[in-house]
């Protein structure tokens, strides 16, 4: 049965996670040395299939009415012993596992779409217990909150997080994370990867660090009448076109840098960052790539640069490619508002980001159920999708303990869970940052 390939992938994980447990312990020499009622495989499973209720009511749910189970205590205990780190590997390994099986999500045209974006994430804490460089005080709280930036990257065929990077509010850098994601982020056989990113990560050094791993981007620039990346190319004067450019990069202002007749010649002061040329010395970084601009209503037009080849990528598909990328930002908002993102069990920084990579792990093994489920087409005024909402709370309950005795097929309860697919429904983007703040844990539902 597909489910149990799934669950069999995520238990893999966990297993090799906690077969070096002195890799991810706080403390190699004495944690984890001891026998205990929450074993660490036991630990990673409660928070990744927990939900958004107070500890000690998900407890009972995870452990069932048993005079046995263990104690609150006892669970922070164990918390305190266990790296995030350790939660990362298990959704790096669960990513790769599912990503071997047969049936994983694959194009016919031999890319994987990869979509960049970041969000932040809100929790409640306290000057002795959270680091300054998480605090901040949005609108016009006086108490403030305290603040995590994830940096992700999203697979948009398979619909799953493929990577991440945490970071305190006060260290956000967006150009850095996707920098290191993507020197570190793997390919899949005889696929190439294409990341693709708003206005926001529109950068020489991002663009860079594709071109040196071979592969691809895509990303969205502010208009050629603007001071942006593309304000002082040559354009034709039609109001759509693709062209290609070669811009040779500099950190010095010297005469002596040679620059090749037919490419433009721009400067990188101190305060960019690009890693492959020292501020002040005399090398030089050549890049090819396309400026796309096409009109997107009656009054404005979008401009993209790429690298991807323009007999495969004409501007039309290019203009849809982009628009995938919003499933991103809805991936976002399941993440919070259905998983659980928004709801910790801790005020501990280091806790907080057990439960982010949980969330994100538990939000994957729901897509692949979701994918996994075979929805029968019936002629009816719409097609149906399997609802996320209970998709995710059966798998919370997949997860636990009492479903290994209890066996049931996870895929028949999918296949009931349905709602109709309205993709004609749009509805107006906030222009102004929506900041809603965390709950208390006497709030929550019980």
């Amino acid at each position: 049965m597909p489910h149990n390939k799934i669950k069999n992938a995520f238990l893999s994980a966990v297993n090799s996670v906690i077969a070096h447990p002195e890799q991810f312990a706080v403390n190699p020499e004495k944690d984890f040395t001891r026998q205990r009622k929450i074993t660490p495989d036991t630990l990673i499973s409660f928070l990744v299939s927990k939900g958004s209720s107070s500890a000690r009511v998900e407890m009972l749910d995870f452990w069932g009415i048993n005079q046995e189970m263990p104690s609150l205590p006892a669970l922070n205990q164990q918390r305190a012993k266990l790296k995030p780190e350790a939660m990362e590997a298990v959704l790096a390994g669960f990513n790769d596992s599912v990503s071997r099986q047969a049936g994983f999500p694959a194009t016919d045209d031999g890319y994987r779409y990869l979509a960049a974006d970041g969000s932040t994430t809100t929790f409640f804490s306290s000057p002795k217990l959270a680091p300054p460089q998480y605090f901040c005080a949005p609108g016009h709280s006086a108490s403030g909150v305290y603040s995590i930036h994830i940096n992700a990257f999203f697979d948009l065929d398979a619909h799953i997080y493929t990577d991440a990077i945490l970071q305190p509010v006060h260290e956000k850098n967006e150009f850095g994370a996707f920098c290191d994601i993507v020197d570190r982020h793997g390919t899949l056989p005889g696929r190439k990867n294409v990341y693709i990113g708003d206005r926001g990560y529109c950068s020489y050094n991002n663009m860079a660090h594709v071109v040196e791993q071979g592969q691809y981007f895509l990303f969205r620039t502010k208009d050629i009448h603007s001071k942006g990346l593309v304000g002082n190319f040559e354009f034709p004067e039609t109001q759509s076109f693709d062209i290609a450019v070669t811009v040779t990069l500099t950190r010095s202002h010297s005469r002596k840098i040679p620059v090749p007749p037919g490419t433009y010649r721009r400067f990188i002061d101190r305060a960019s960052a690009f890693d492959f040329i020292e501020y002040g010395s005399l090398g030089t970084y050549t890049l090819t790539f396309r400026i796309v601009r096409f009109p997107i209503s009656d009054d404005s037009c979008e401009c993209i640069v790429t690298n991807l080849p323009r007999q495969e990528f004409p501007p039309e598909k290019l203009k849809t490619l982009y628009h995938r990328r919003w499933a991103i930002e809805s991936s976002f908002r399941k993440l919070k508002y259905t998983i659980g993102l928004s709801n910790y069990h801790s005020y501990k920084p280091e806790y907080v980001k057990q439960e982010i990579w949980a969330n994100l792990i538990a939000y994957n093994i729901t897509e692949m159920l979701v994918s996994c489920a075979v929805i029968e087409k019936k002629e009816t005024k719409h097609e149906y999708k399997v609802n996320f909402t209970m998709a995710a709370h059966i798998c919370r309950v997949f997860l636990r303990p009492s479903t290994e005795k209890d066996q049931c097929n996870v895929m028949l309860l999918l296949q009931k869970e349905l709602i109709p697919i309205r993709n004609e429904r749009q509805y107006p983007r906030l222009q102004t940052a929506h900041f809603r703040k965390p709950r208390y844990f006497i709030y929550r539902a019980a």
